[in-house]
């Protein structure tokens, strides 16, 4: 009986927990929706795991690295901003996106300073610095000093670990503040006319 309750229990909570991630109903506490000065917030991890897909888990939650060239976010041009994928804080912008050519997401800078924590990593008999997120507190991926002027910083990240959200789309999710970002920007269309998107990739190689 009480292995009912529990199972019970369970659909329950990760059945409410994707409703509120879709329709907003929790306000700040929602975590894939906000702006600057919202409250961001990890679940429990049984609700993860419903949540979030194998690969996505093992990335975010047991440190895996996902496969160069062969994930979602590698080679996306579109304007917008890159979220983290458990607690939804604010993490990169297109606008910081380049062209590394090693096959994963890449940017110069990180979109919130605040919401990147840089942790000691000597795994693998290298010492490198890995990059976490921190109110998810997600394994995003390495940070690296090969990156273009004017940071020289290359923040090398997982698509698992990410999810995307479209210009056109931040007001809707609650990340209207970040429309400034894209204002002076050419628009999607304007791009795609001249096989150009993304600030940086304006000048870059595309990956």
């Amino acid at each position: 009986m009480i292995k009912i309750r529990h199972s019970v229990f369970m659909v329950l909570s990760v059945s409410l927990w994707v409703f509120l991630l879709s329709s907003g109903a929790a306000g700040d506490d929602v975590s894939h929706r906000g702006g600057p000065g919202r409250k961001y917030v990890k679940p429990a991890d049984e609700i993860l795991k419903k949540l979030l897909t194998p690969l996505q888990y093992r990335v975010t939650q047991e440190e895996a690295t996902e496969r160069a060239f062969d994930n979602e976010y590698w080679n996306n041009k579109e304007e917008g901003i890159y979220v983290d994928r458990v607690s939804g804080e604010p993490l990169f912008s297109s606008t910081d996106k380049f062209a590394s050519g090693t096959g994963w997401p890449s940017f110069s800078r990180p979109l919130e300073p605040d919401n990147i924590l840089e942790k000691e990593d000597n795994s693998f008999f290298m010492r490198r610095v890995e990059v976490r997120s921190r109110h998810g507190d997600s394994h995003l991926g390495h940070l690296f000093d090969d990156g273009p002027e004017p940071t020289g910083l290359r923040y090398c990240i997982n698509s698992a670990s990410l999810r995307f959200v479209p210009v056109r789309d931040l007001i809707k999710e609650g990340y209207g503040d970040y429309l400034v970002l894209f204002e002076n920007m050419t628009t999607m269309d304007e791009s795609r006319d001249h096989g150009i998107s993304g600030t940086m990739m304006k000048t870059k190689e595309g990956l």
